[in-house]
């Protein structure tokens, strides 16, 4: 018998352990080379685990085991012929376990229903209110009979009185009774890692953040204007974040302070601009990277965004194409955020965070005109970025997205554009 051990492949550099996320094979199935047989979290990514070769699995970790990288969690028998017609015993079988029940149908016993307690015997004192009890009622205008009185012989007491008045008011009575149940969970390898990275940025940096806003106008325009012709000739749409992206790294061109990392009592400054867009995907949200975005196109960078967002929504991200990042950009608008501090992804030193986009009036050369203005956030480390230079950052941003065909484009947006 030719048995192989399939171990836990190393995700990648630093990882040393991952956890079983769902077993896609059941114990005994036979399974196909190559074929998908498990889904592992690591602290950076999910990953799919195929089959090493064909033959049938014998599992050797249950999901929501952490397990070393190298260590056996299936056995595969290689010299396994693939079962035929498997499907047929289960179906002989399926008659015998509906005749079950049928067999057990005469065997019935008949609980007797507990004699009814008798009423209490009604009196005078039967649904009155006391005088404090009478009170409350007529401030709210709650008649006596709809109240049941928990006093001695059915008096309606002042306590009954003030629980009947909450639901009056709006309120949720003390009495009520509903669904409580509560339901844990254990957290993934990568969501307590998020968790774990977000405590220790608010713990060890120095965090501040400053606003700003943006006027679209001009990027709607040219998207109503071009999105028909830049989609038919680049097979991508032309979205937001191509804008911002290209007036991100022109920001940081300007600003080479926010393009930076701190590393114990030194700085790293860096000549390229690798951007990290936060994409939310089934297992929480990824920070997958445009490499040297500054040299990218509209429509390399669309392309790109299209490409990783689909990778993180199926699960195919790899933690190389999340590895690294020079700066964040996040866009909580896509959820209805109107403002908010996004959080340093470490070990960059800033994050740029989109909002939603509010048709708002706004003083344009002495009018008052509607334009359509997205607040813009900028968190950054203070240990290595000034004020001065978070600002002046902020203000370029918003100088490329207020004009994106003068600044962005070189005053031609049809060229900007490669259409």
């Amino acid at each position: 018998m030719s048995i192989l051990e399939m171990k836990v492949p190393s995700p990648g550099e630093s990882i040393t352990e991952v956890e079983i996320a769902t077993w896609l094979v059941k114990d005994g199935d036979y399974v196909e080379k190559d074929q998908p047989i498990a889904e592992v979290d690591s602290d950076k990514a999910t990953l799919e685990l195929p089959a090493e070769q064909s033959g049938i699995i014998t599992l050797k970790a249950e999901e929501g085991d952490v397990v070393q990288v190298g260590q056996v969690v299936c056995l595969i028998d290689m010299d396994a012929a693939k079962p035929e017609g498997a499907a047929a015993p289960v179906a002989a079988e399926a008659p015998k376990k509906e005749e079950a029940p049928k067999a057990a149908e005469p065997v019935k016993t008949e609980t007797p229903k507990p004699a009814e307690k008798p009423a209490a015997p009604q009196s005078y004192a039967t649904g009155a209110p006391s005088p404090a009890a009478k009170k409350i009622l007529d401030e709210k205008g709650i008649d006596a009979a709809q109240v049941s009185g928990q006093g001695r012989d059915g008096r309606i007491t002042k306590s009954d009185a003030e629980l009947a008045a909450v639901p009056a008011m709006g309120g949720n009575s003390f009495t009520a009774t509903g669904a409580r149940s509560t339901t844990t969970t254990k957290l993934s390898v990568l969501r307590r890692k998020i968790a774990q990275r977000l405590v220790s940025v608010k713990n060890e940096t120095a965090m501040l953040t400053t606003f700003n806003e943006v006027d679209m106008s001009e990027i709607f325009r040219l998207r109503k204007q071009y999105k028909d012709e830049f989609a038919q000739k680049h097979g991508v749409g032309l979205g937001f974040m191509s804008f911002f992206t290209k007036a991100v790294t022109r920001a940081l061109q300007m600003y080479p302070d926010v393009n930076a990392s701190i590393d114990g009592d030194f700085k790293i400054n860096y000549d390229f601009c690798d951007i990290s867009i936060a994409v939310s995907g089934p297992k929480g949200l990824m920070v997958p990277v445009l490499r040297n975005a500054e040299n990218m196109s509209f429509k390399g960078i669309e392309a790109n965004i299209k490409d990783l967002a689909t990778k993180v929504r199926d699960g195919k991200i790899t933690v190389d194409e999340m590895t690294g990042g020079t700066f964040t950009i996040t866009n909580g608008g896509t959820f209805g955020s109107m403002m908010s501090t996004p959080i340093i992804n470490p070990p960059q030193s800033a994050i740029l965070g989109m909002h939603n986009i509010i048709q708002r009036p706004v003083a344009v050369d002495g009018q008052v005109v509607i334009r359509p203005m997205m607040y813009v956030a900028m968190s950054y480390d203070h240990r290595i970025i000034d004020g001065k230079e978070s600002v002046g950052f902020l203000v370029a941003v918003k100088e490329g997205i207020d004009n994106p065909v003068g600044i962005l484009m070189g005053g031609d947006e049809k060229r900007g554009l490669e259409l």
